[in-house]
């Protein structure tokens, strides 16, 4: 197998992490944001004991992606910083405005009304913040960004606006929800786990609504990628994220949320591993591909040599960190 083949895999691998981990974090933002009824405060604070020790860790996975992307494929680096440069920087802004509305709410000074002001900025961060994201995958995967050289040209719209990516936004965001709902029935107890059930049902509803809808656009606006989810390649694997979906909307329904959590992961791994089986081989559709945005054989080859290093690191810090701080501890009451 081509060596720029396995680090874009390895990429990609990061990429679904991120989705299943990070995503989950932007889904309790949403969530703070849309917190109603009488428990509120008690959802809020749910979030935020579910939040608050591993929130900032799982970007460790984006900032792993953009690094092999520098690293390995320099060329569609350049084209993606030069071709999204508005969009990257309002992701950007909005994971530091998320991170810093978080860390004020939670030690600032609990008086007036800066504690929901401070709510206010890191629900809205929240929601924009996998919105672009989506939105960008849908630039890459539409044809509307080309490539020619150094230069970066749109045909028409920018892409990020076509109605591809804006479905594709929506999507993001549903999904960002909807794990973090599913998380949150099995962080929390009694009322509140309901209270979080029903919102894991609304958000798979709207999971499967919006997917609907972005199935055809795909057929109209990203034919190559339709072309690709459809074919042998990537459709077994799509089916399987299906029947994933099926499995965690059953499994919320008859409150097994432990099974509902490990179906929920499978279906967004699923699904973003068969988009990148469908994209393949390109980065950037049509012009940028992975062999001809490769880095030299040397530089490859580095990559993949010290990535064993760095995994013996990070994994089990990471392991450790969820073990020390996401284990039950029966002298720590949970929300309930």
């Amino acid at each position: 197998m081509p060596r720029e083949d396995i680090v874009a895999g390895v990429a990609l691998l990061a990429v679904i992490a991120y989705a299943v981990f990070g995503g989950a974090d932007f889904g309790g933002g949403i969530w703070d944001m849309f917190a109603l009824g009488p428990r509120r405060e008690a959802q809020r604070k749910a979030i935020e004991h579910a939040m608050g020790p591993v929130w900032e860790a799982n970007h460790v996975w984006l900032i792993f992606v953009i690094v092999v992307l520098f690293t390995a494929f320099p060329l569609a680096y350049a084209a993606l910083s030069t071709g999204l440069f508005l969009m990257f920087h309002l992701i950007l802004i909005g994971i530091t405005l998320r991170g810093a509305a978080f860390v004020f709410r939670a030690y600032g000074p609990q008086v007036g009304r800066g504690p929901d002001r401070w709510s206010y900025l890191f629900g809205m961060a929240s929601v924009i913040t996998p919105v672009l994201l989506g939105m960008c995958l849908g630039a890459v995967s539409s044809g509307g960004m080309r490539v020619d050289g150094s230069a970066v040209t749109y045909t028409g719209m920018p892409p990020w606006v076509r109605p591809i990516s804006l479905a594709m936004g929506a999507l993001a965001l549903s999904i960002c929800a909807y794990l973090a709902a599913v998380y949150l029935t099995i962080e929390t107890q009694g009322e509140l786990r309901e209270d979080f059930r029903r919102r894991a049902l609304l958000a798979g509803t709207l999971v499967v609504g919006l997917s609907s809808l972005t199935l055809p656009l795909l057929y109209l606006q990203a034919p190559h990628l339709w072309g690709g989810l459809v074919s042998l390649r990537a459709a077994p694997v799509i089916a399987i994220g299906v029947i994933a979906a099926l499995v965690s909307g059953w499994a919320l329904l008859m409150r097994r949320f432990h099974l509902a959590r490990l179906a929920s992961v499978a279906q967004v791994a699923l699904l973003l591993f068969g988009w990148g089986l469908a994209q393949y081989p390109f980065l950037i559709y049509p012009d940028v591909t992975l062999s001809s945005a490769a880095a030299p054989l040397p530089t490859l080859n580095f990559v993949l040599y010290s990535l064993p290093f760095g995994m013996a690191l990070l994994i089990p810090s990471l392991l450790l960190l969820f073990k020390v701080f996401k284990s039950e501890n029966p002298q720590v009451e949970q929300p309930h």
